[in-house]
């Protein structure tokens, strides 16, 4: 099988209905970032020997996964009710994380180990991603829950860094304003 169709030689791109959309339009932006920043979490979870870590982030890639294809699907709702359960999920994890880390008491600087930076790097391309949904509820009827999901999980990448950083023994570095 050919991987290349030759459909998008003029910009253009097949949303899941079967339409066709600038490869620039703001659903396509949408759930291009999401799919950016699935790969950036594969990244983080190839180097993982966590397996409890390794098997929570396989869970987010295959809830990414459905969230973007409901950006690509007019109308599309296939992934609500996962979304549901996992942002009380995603809330448990992050209160059960930040409660074994020091308390902030500034901002820090993205950065430390491998690990954590990698997931400061998926923690921003979510907050992009949930720019990029803003942007598209104003044109489309997005359901509010795909935005609250992308929320959470921007905050469960925060958490996860910090505790890469304080289990790779880096600690967080804390910003100093001039």
């Amino acid at each position: 099988m050919r991987i290349y169709t030759k459909t998008g030689d003029k910009g253009e791109t097949g949303l899941f209905n079967g339409s066709r959309v600038p490869k620039d339009d703001p659903r396509v932006e949408a759930y291009g970032t999401v799919d950016e920043l699935n790969s950036i979490l594969g990244l983080y979870r190839a180097d993982q020997a966590d397996p409890l870590l390794f098997t929570e982030i396989r869970r987010i890639q295959e809830e990414l996964f459905e969230l973007g294809a409901d950006l690509a699907t007019p109308g599309g709702q296939k992934s609500l009710s996962l979304l549901a359960s996992s942002i009380s999920f995603l809330e448990n994890r992050i209160d059960e994380i930040m409660g074994c880390l020091p308390d902030l008491q500034s901002f820090i600087l993205p950065g430390g180990s491998i690990p954590a930076s990698q997931l400061h790097i998926a923690r921003t391309v979510c907050r992009r991603a949930e720019r990029e949904v803003i942007s598209l509820m104003r044109q489309e009827d997005i359901p509010d829950i795909l935005l609250v999901y992308l929320n959470r999980l921007s905050d469960y990448l925060f958490a996860l860094a910090r505790h890469e950083n304080h289990r790779q023994g880096c600690g967080d570095e804390l910003w100093s304003p001039q």
